[in-house]
């Protein structure tokens, strides 16, 4: 086996799902879109794949067990607004809804679920635009 001189890698993630996970977003979209890590029906069904790696909650957020869920599945929705699967003009407020309505359900008081949604609302702009796609780094 050859050994290769160099990694190959993107910076920016401190979890990784170690199963399989699914859930309807209800959020319909007009086509299916297939990733390596990432499934979205146009149904809404969602399913992200064991392996896929995410940065939780982002910015002055806590990483608390009512964040996790909604974090990994904005992430992932994001994520195929970055990489241009997904219109964020149509899709991130949805998002950003989802995340709130998740956290509240997880057993997040109303107060901060609301102040979570108005953080992503405020601030999330740059992690959903295309320009900011995951750069690939090298070492050495």
């Amino acid at each position: 086996m050859k050994t290769e001189s160099s990694i190959y890698y993107r910076c920016g993630y401190k979890y990784q799902l170690a199963r399989d996970y699914s859930c309807a977003t209800g959020i319909c979209s007009d086509q299916f879109i297939e990733t390596d890590f990432i499934r979205f029906g146009i149904d809404g069904a969602l399913l992200i794949r064991a392996g896929y790696a995410w940065d939780g909650p982002s910015g002055p957020a806590v990483d608390t067990k009512n964040f996790m869920r909604g974090s990994l599945v904005h992430d992932a929705l994001y994520q195929l607004m970055r990489e241009g699967r997904l219109s964020a003009e149509t899709y991130r407020d949805r998002a950003d809804r989802l995340l709130q309505q998740m956290c509240r359900v997880d057993g997040m008081s109303r107060l901060r679920a609301w102040w979570v949604h108005h953080g992503v609302a405020f601030g999330g702009g740059q992690a959903a635009d295309t320009a900011n796609d995951k750069e690939t780094l090298t070492a050495p």
